[in-house]
């Protein structure tokens, strides 16, 4: 199954009911504050950089073939509800943050950060959506639960579901069905373009290892407070991001085909990573590189006896959108900090 049904809804899920990466009240430990960017070990504003100071004019109507099988036609953007962090992330960095009303409680960068919350997890409130009267609701096909979609609809408000964007490949697309969804046909070319130019320009400074070994890095989910240890694997949605930045996907290459299994010392051993990736909040839930060296099995793969770790905010990591760049860039400068 993809990440996009399996992995992501497991990653909400657990984000959301353990500490670390929101709160009921929907405030983000992160939004408006910034957030620690582990590549240089400065506080970084997490922010979305829209395309221009003033916003495009959609041309609208537009009919789009929504991904559950539905014709959908979209009269107006004066009110939009994202129902995902990557999704809202999109329609700021279009130029339309100013149109949204409501926000889903992944979407930490600052631009969002006084929306008021109408999801948790993957599971939205109609209730709370159809309060703030929305002319269009974007969703994709992991939002959830298919009575809230319905009951939306049924109140005759345009629900637009699109797929998931789980690898570098899926940018340009996402970017481009949001933006036709929204009647800002150009304004989605030219966020496309950016963002691939951006990719490209973080690819093209990409060191080779200096033994000429591809780094093999290992994927691992982390909620300490729970005692929740994951290992990633083909479809943990980590694999393309490891792949363009030079890297091996320990997990998948070893074998794992799902999205997570449970970290044990066999399948870390098997794996051998020489770099573990995780998310900024799961690292600080086991206590830092410190704590993760004390899960079985860590201490004994090649990044556990050199603590080889790298970080990234988990708003961020796995969203594969218009600031995949920075995530690349990050991921990279950290698995060659002596390289470049």
């Amino acid at each position: 199954m993809r990440f996009s049904h399996r992995a992501g809804a497991l990653i909400a899920v657990l984000c959301l009911s353990l500490t670390g990466c929101g709160s009921d009240s929907g405030d983000s430990g992160d939004s408006g504050k910034g957030g620690q960017n582990a590549a240089n070990g400065k506080e970084a504003v997490d922010r979305v950089e829209p395309l221009a100071a003033s916003a495009p004019k959609p041309k609208l109507p537009v009919t789009v073939d929504s991904a559950d099988g539905k014709k959908v036609t979209v009269k107006s953007t004066d009110r939009i509800v994202p129902l995902t962090g990557s999704l809202n992330e999109i329609v700021f960095t279009l130029g339309l943050g100013k149109q949204v009303v409501a926000r889903d409680i992944t979407a930490t960068f600052e631009q969002a950060d006084r929306l008021p919350v109408v999801t948790r997890g993957h599971d939205v409130s109609a209730e709370s959506v159809l309060s703030l009267k929305p002319t269009v609701v974007l969703a994709d096909t992991s939002t959830g639960p298919a009575e809230a979609i319905d009951q939306i609809r049924d109140a005759g408000i345009p629900v637009v579901v699109v797929e998931p964007a789980k690898s570098l490949d899926d940018v340009g697309t996402r970017i481009e069905e949001v933006a036709h969804t929204l009647g800002v046909d150009k304004a989605g070319e030219e966020l496309e373009q950016r963002t691939q130019e951006r990719i490209s320009a973080v690819q093209k400074n990409i060191p080779k290892p200096k033994d000429g070994k591809k780094p093999r890095v290992a994927f691992l989910y982390l909620r300490g407070s729970a005692s929740v240890y994951l290992l990633g694997g083909r479809e943990s949605g980590a694999g393309s991001l490891l792949e363009a930045a030079g890297a091996i996907d320990a997990g998948a290459e070893s074998g794992l085909q799902k999205d997570f299994t449970a970290i044990t010392s066999e399948a870390l051993a098997k794996a051998a990573p020489d770099a573990i990736l995780v998310m900024t909040k799961g690292l600080d839930s086991v206590e830092g590189i410190d704590g993760l060296a004390k899960i079985p099995g860590v201490a004994e793969t090649p990044a556990g006896m050199d603590r080889r770790v790298v970080s990234i905010e988990d708003g961020i990591l796995l969203n594969y959108g218009p600031r995949t760049d920075q995530v690349l860039e990050s991921l990279v400068d950290q698995l060659y900090p002596g390289d470049k």
